[in-house]
């Protein structure tokens, strides 16, 4: 029995002009999504990141011109501090910190606001320690949001850790203006890490990250959990 037969999941086009609808674009820097750029990164060209930077791309550029506001996170890190249990990496001056060279242009695109993470979860990142303010729930009360559309990579790590903290914000209360989280699965990518190679690299059997199913996976916790998944973004 297949993987989307034990854990079905199911699309629905989502109408974002009818909507007061952002963008949010989960860590699609150099050190995730761009070849040879870091030890996260994939080590040859990857047709689900690929797709991914492109749906990425088609959407920034649709919602800026549309006058809806877009947030893009950028993993980053201090040198020299762990994030257990990954190696070194998007390390703060290396490169791969930095958004991929097809999203650059975001970097100084009016209505689009990058925000650094040093963690996972990109809304646990958002958080102001000197303060307890948190970018997001002020980005999205702020634009008075209905529904934030969600892209990123992976699927099952950071994309997932942020939705999923972010339909429990919303549940909490939060941020009264919004109700739909829909994640854009064109617009998502994971990583490969077959068996075989995870056993040569000397790794334990949890670090077994084969590509399709966990990019499925991801996807199936976060509509059990009730974000909206979509193929079709209008």
């Amino acid at each position: 029995m297949s993987i989307a037969t034990q854990l079905p999941i199911a699309f629905a086009p989502f109408d974002a002009p009818s909507r007061r609808a952002g963008l949010v674009i989960v860590d699609e820097v150099n050190g995730f999504a761009s070849v040879g750029q870091g030890p996260l990164a994939p080590p040859a060209p990857n047709a689900q990141v690929t797709r991914m930077v492109a749906e990425t791309d088609r959407l920034a550029r649709a919602f800026l011109e549309r006058g809806a506001p877009v947030m893009a996170f950028l993993d980053s890190h201090v040198p020299g501090k762990p994030e257990p249990p990954y190696p070194p990496h998007c390390e703060i001056g290396t490169g791969q910190e930095n958004l991929v060279p097809d999203l650059a242009w975001l970097a100084d695109a009016a209505g689009a606001t990058l925000l650094r993470k040093d963690c996972i979860n990109g809304f646990v990142g958002a958080i102001e320690l000197s303060t307890g303010r948190n970018a997001v729930v002020d980005w999205v009360n702020a634009n008075h949001l209905d529904s934030v559309v969600v892209v990123g990579i992976c699927t099952d790590i950071c994309v997932m850790d942020f939705v999923l903290t972010l339909l429990s914000a919303r549940n909490h209360g939060l941020m009264p203006s919004l109700a739909d989280i829909v994640v854009h699965e064109p617009g998502c990518a994971t990583y490969d890490l077959p068996a075989e190679v995870a056993a040569k690299l000397g790794l334990p059997d949890t670090a077994t990250h084969p590509q399709d199913a966990m990019h499925h996976v991801g996807l199936y916790v976060m509509a059990s959990r009730g974000a909206l998944l979509t193929q079709r973004v209008e």
